[in-house]
Protein backbone atom coordinates (compact mmCIF):
# COMPACT_ATOMS: atom_id res chain seq x y z
CA UNK A 1 0.00 0.00 0.00
CA UNK A 2 2.97 2.41 0.45
CA UNK A 3 3.06 2.61 -3.22
CA UNK A 4 -0.31 1.89 -4.24
CA UNK A 5 -1.80 4.62 -2.69
CA UNK A 6 0.37 7.27 -4.23
CA UNK A 7 0.58 5.94 -7.38
CA UNK A 8 -3.32 5.94 -7.65
CA UNK A 9 -2.98 9.65 -6.00
CA UNK A 10 -0.95 10.35 -8.96
CA UNK A 11 -3.11 8.99 -11.78
CA UNK A 12 -5.86 11.25 -10.62
CA UNK A 13 -4.13 14.35 -10.07
CA UNK A 14 -1.98 14.17 -13.43
CA UNK A 15 -5.64 13.45 -14.71
CA UNK A 16 -7.80 15.68 -12.87
CA UNK A 17 -5.21 17.85 -12.54
CA UNK A 18 -4.57 18.25 -15.86
CA UNK A 19 -8.23 18.87 -17.18
CA UNK A 20 -8.50 21.69 -14.67
CA UNK A 21 -5.50 23.49 -16.15
CA UNK A 22 -6.28 23.05 -19.70
CA UNK A 23 -10.05 23.88 -18.80
CA UNK A 24 -9.41 26.80 -16.41
CA UNK A 25 -6.55 28.72 -17.48
CA UNK A 26 -5.53 27.15 -20.70
CA UNK A 27 -8.60 27.34 -22.85
CA UNK A 28 -9.68 31.09 -21.56
CA UNK A 29 -6.35 32.60 -22.74
CA UNK A 30 -5.89 30.37 -25.83
CA UNK A 31 -9.29 31.78 -26.94
CA UNK A 32 -7.66 35.65 -26.43
CA UNK A 33 -4.90 35.84 -27.69
CA UNK A 34 -4.88 33.31 -30.47
CA UNK A 35 -6.92 33.08 -33.97
CA UNK A 36 -8.76 30.32 -34.75
CA UNK A 37 -5.90 28.29 -37.16
CA UNK A 38 -3.28 28.76 -34.44
CA UNK A 39 -5.99 28.21 -31.65
CA UNK A 40 -6.91 24.75 -33.14
CA UNK A 41 -3.37 23.72 -34.11
CA UNK A 42 -2.14 24.71 -30.36
CA UNK A 43 -4.77 22.33 -29.17
CA UNK A 44 -3.67 19.52 -31.25
CA UNK A 45 -0.26 19.88 -29.52
CA UNK A 46 -1.57 19.92 -26.48
CA UNK A 47 -3.75 17.17 -26.64
CA UNK A 48 -1.00 15.47 -28.75
CA UNK A 49 1.11 15.65 -25.44
CA UNK A 50 -2.07 15.53 -22.91
CA UNK A 51 -3.77 12.36 -23.90
CA UNK A 52 -0.97 9.74 -23.52
CA UNK A 53 -0.54 10.62 -20.29
CA UNK A 54 -4.27 10.23 -19.35
CA UNK A 55 -3.94 6.98 -20.78
CA UNK A 56 -1.17 6.45 -18.16
CA UNK A 57 -2.93 7.74 -15.79
CA UNK A 58 -6.15 5.44 -16.52
CA UNK A 59 -4.19 2.30 -16.60
CA UNK A 60 -2.53 3.41 -13.41
CA UNK A 61 -6.18 3.91 -11.63
CA UNK A 62 -7.36 0.75 -12.65
CA UNK A 63 -4.39 -1.61 -11.43
CA UNK A 64 -4.02 -0.05 -8.26
CA UNK A 65 -7.92 0.79 -7.53
CA UNK A 66 -8.54 -3.14 -8.57
CA UNK A 67 -5.59 -4.36 -6.36
CA UNK A 68 -6.23 -1.85 -3.55
CA UNK A 69 -10.04 -3.71 -3.78
CA UNK A 70 -9.24 -7.46 -4.36
CA UNK A 71 -6.14 -7.70 -2.77
CA UNK A 72 -6.00 -5.88 0.06
CA UNK A 73 -9.76 -5.04 1.16
CA UNK A 74 -11.37 -8.96 -0.02
CA UNK A 75 -13.04 -7.77 -3.13
CA UNK A 76 -15.95 -5.07 -3.71
CA UNK A 77 -18.34 -6.47 -0.51
CA UNK A 78 -15.30 -5.33 1.85
CA UNK A 79 -15.15 -2.21 0.53
CA UNK A 80 -17.70 1.22 1.39
CA UNK A 81 -20.08 2.82 -0.78
CA UNK A 82 -17.58 5.48 -1.39
CA UNK A 83 -15.61 3.49 -2.99
CA UNK A 84 -18.37 1.95 -5.60
CA UNK A 85 -19.00 5.46 -6.02
CA UNK A 86 -15.48 6.22 -6.79
CA UNK A 87 -14.99 3.50 -8.87
CA UNK A 88 -18.57 4.03 -10.90
CA UNK A 89 -17.88 7.99 -11.57
CA UNK A 90 -13.79 6.63 -13.06
CA UNK A 91 -15.36 4.27 -15.16
CA UNK A 92 -17.48 6.52 -16.34
CA UNK A 93 -14.74 8.86 -16.82
CA UNK A 94 -12.72 6.49 -18.55
CA UNK A 95 -15.38 5.59 -21.45
CA UNK A 96 -16.32 9.50 -21.77
CA UNK A 97 -12.27 9.73 -22.18
CA UNK A 98 -12.63 7.37 -24.73
CA UNK A 99 -15.31 8.28 -26.72
CA UNK A 100 -13.36 12.15 -26.96
CA UNK A 101 -10.00 10.54 -27.98
CA UNK A 102 -11.45 8.55 -30.30
CA UNK A 103 -14.37 10.46 -32.02
CA UNK A 104 -14.39 14.42 -31.33
CA UNK A 105 -10.13 14.47 -31.27
CA UNK A 106 -9.57 12.37 -34.12
CA UNK A 107 -12.31 14.87 -35.96
CA UNK A 108 -10.43 18.01 -34.64
CA UNK A 109 -6.87 16.08 -35.99
CA UNK A 110 -7.97 15.78 -39.43
CA UNK A 111 -10.02 18.89 -39.66
CA UNK A 112 -6.62 20.83 -38.64
CA UNK A 113 -4.91 18.61 -40.87
CA UNK A 114 -6.92 19.56 -43.54
CA UNK A 115 -7.41 22.99 -42.65
CA UNK A 116 -10.98 22.93 -42.18
CA UNK A 117 -10.92 25.82 -39.31
CA UNK A 118 -14.97 25.60 -39.17
CA UNK A 119 -15.35 21.90 -39.00
CA UNK A 120 -12.40 21.91 -36.38
CA UNK A 121 -14.02 24.82 -33.91
CA UNK A 122 -17.36 22.75 -33.91
CA UNK A 123 -14.82 19.67 -32.75
CA UNK A 124 -13.50 22.15 -30.03
CA UNK A 125 -16.30 22.58 -28.85
CA UNK A 126 -17.46 19.72 -28.52
CA UNK A 127 -14.24 18.25 -26.60
CA UNK A 128 -14.85 21.58 -24.69
CA UNK A 129 -17.96 20.14 -23.48
CA UNK A 130 -17.10 16.68 -23.03
CA UNK A 131 -13.75 17.62 -21.08
CA UNK A 132 -16.24 19.96 -19.01
CA UNK A 133 -18.34 17.35 -17.84
CA UNK A 134 -15.05 14.86 -17.13
CA UNK A 135 -13.69 17.61 -14.75
CA UNK A 136 -17.18 17.67 -13.02
CA UNK A 137 -16.46 13.87 -12.29
CA UNK A 138 -13.54 14.23 -11.79
CA UNK A 139 -13.69 17.12 -9.44
CA UNK A 140 -16.82 14.95 -7.79
CA UNK A 141 -14.72 11.71 -7.60
CA UNK A 142 -11.89 13.65 -5.42
CA UNK A 143 -14.41 14.76 -3.23
CA UNK A 144 -15.90 10.83 -2.75
CA UNK A 145 -12.21 9.47 -2.79
CA UNK A 146 -11.43 11.85 0.43
CA UNK A 147 -14.61 12.16 2.34
CA UNK A 148 -16.51 9.34 1.44
CA UNK A 149 -14.83 7.17 3.85
CA UNK A 150 -16.19 9.40 6.27
CA UNK A 151 -19.88 10.07 5.22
Amino acid sequence: MILTIPLHVLGAVIWVGGMFFAYMALRPAAAQMLEPPLRLMLWVGVFNRFFPWVWVAIAILLLTGFWMVFAVMGGMGGVGLHVHLMLTLGIAMMLIFAHLYFAPFKRLKLAVQNEDWPEGGKRLVQIRRTVGLNLCLGILTVVVATAGHYI
